[in-house]
């Protein structure tokens, strides 16, 4: 047996590789930052999922979105008819060229906002019964506005709960 002691080996080549991926770190944080909007928040990536709910989004703020000045509950219908129809046009135009994920979401997304807006209108025109207006274009003069809204529960959970007619 020897008195040597072990040699230590030096991989020479680590500061290279460590310099190289703190380089490859910051051009990934440079191109992230490229996308990112003007406005300097991260914006969703553009796919199918995203726009199902961009479009239910819309849908849902016309069928009830309270005014944060007044607290009043206002209710945009052809709005939301409008984001629902596109929906559906989505559904129809997509047949055969989507995955069955999407399906089942795209087919949900629809039948839920399809019987919101069927309970928001229900409630209006009994609103409006009660109280001798006539139903049309909310907004407009002699439309009620909606004390509650389905879509906004209160402190229990805003936008969990629909207030049934």
């Amino acid at each position: 047996m020897t008195d040597e002691a072990p040699k230590i080996q030096i991989d020479t080549d680590w500061k290279a590789q460590a310099q190289a991926e703190k380089e490859r770190l910051a051009q990934k944080e440079q191109e992230k930052e490229a996308e990112r909007s003007p406005e300097g928040r991260e914006l969703p990536e553009a796919d199918f999922r995203t726009l199902v709910g961009t479009l239910a989004s819309q849908a849902i703020m016309g069928l009830g979105m309270r005014d944060p000045q007044s607290g009043k509950v206002m209710v945009d219908l052809e709005g939301a008819k409008f984001s629902i129809d596109l929906l559906g046009v989505l559904e129809e135009k997509t047949k055969g060229n989507i995955n069955d994920e999407e399906i089942e979401e795209l087919t949900q997304v629809l039948v839920e906002l399809r019987n919101r807006f069927v309970q928001i209108t229900q409630m209006i025109a009994q609103q409006a019964g009660a109280e001798g207006a006539i139903p049309g274009t909310p907004g407009t003069p002699g439309i009620p506005e909606i004390p509650g809204s389905p879509l906004d529960a209160g402190p229990e959970g805003a936008g969990s709960k629909i207030i049934q007619p």
